[in-house]
């Protein structure tokens, strides 16, 4: 950047926490591809919620080896 500093994008992060109630269609992490989508959650880069409920985080292990962290809903009842 020409005349000034470089910064990271602030909109670029993960936006909601373990247990952290959400709505429907708030967004949940927006540019971190070290997230998927888990239960009640879509989307490939920015994801997003598919009903109310709280949110927590799961990992897997996958075919090739690769620990993911799942993001997912429990939905209100």
């Amino acid at each position: 950047m020409v005349g000034g500093f470089s910064r990271p994008k602030k909109d670029k992060m993960l936006k909601v926490s373990c247990g952290q109630f959400v709505k429907t269609g708030e967004i949940l992490s927006r540019g971190i591809n070290t997230y998927r989508a888990g239960l009640n959650v879509k989307g490939i880069n920015t994801l997003y919620a598919l009903c109310c409920g709280k949110v927590y985080f799961t990992r897997k292990k996958t075919s090739g080896g690769r620990m993911r962290t799942f993001i997912n809903i429990q939905p209100v009842s």
